[in-house]
């Protein structure tokens, strides 16, 4: 089925444009949250997010194992939306967060890469471009930057559609 890459700043519109196009096909969705909540700030994020989704939208809490996560809920005529790409990445490879031990982040990013193809729902993923600014400061942050930077070109060149959104407004760079 038809996998859509959302592409985009902070604040930028990319989540409410999956959320738009999700509405659209009028499917059944299930909402695959990636984030762990871990302070109060961020909690209202999250409320806010829950707060524009309709209330019968299924949700998945997800921070690891997307792709296995996807695959075992995977269902024609279905859609997902996978918000967002970025704190899973960033999730995976903070030294301090929350984690499995045996998580390993190359084997991660093959899994959702390798499960993306196999998929029959409709699947709308949300990933932040960092790659626009400078080169930041600090090992882990160049290390996000650049382990980000791969996997949205790796999932850009598996999905069939890519968006970048600025503004909400919405460019379409594939399909």
């Amino acid at each position: 089925m038809p996998s859509h890459l959302i592409l985009g700043g902070a604040r930028s519109g990319k989540s409410a444009y999956a959320e738009r196009l999700a509405s659209a096909l009028e499917l059944p969705v299930t909402y695959i949250a990636t984030a762990q909540v871990y302070d109060d700030e961020f909690a209202s994020r999250v409320a806010h997010h829950k707060a524009r989704r309709p209330p019968y939208w299924q949700l998945l809490e997800a921070p690891f194992q997307l792709g296995k996560t996807l695959l075992e809920h995977d269902a024609p005529e279905h859609c997902f939306i996978v918000d967002c790409l970025t704190l899973w990445l960033a999730q995976c490879i903070c030294p301090d967060c929350d984690k499995p031990a045996h998580l390993d982040w190359q084997t991660e990013k093959q899994a959702l890469l390798a499960a993306l193809p196999q998929l029959q729902a409709h699947v709308f993923l949300v990933s932040n471009e960092v790659g626009m600014g400078i080169v930041p400061m600090g090992e882990i942050n160049r290390q996000f930057q650049d382990e980000q930077g791969r996997l949205n070109q790796a999932v850009a060149q598996v999905v069939e559609r890519v968006s970048f959104v600025a503004a909400g407004l919405p460019l379409q760079l594939k399909g």
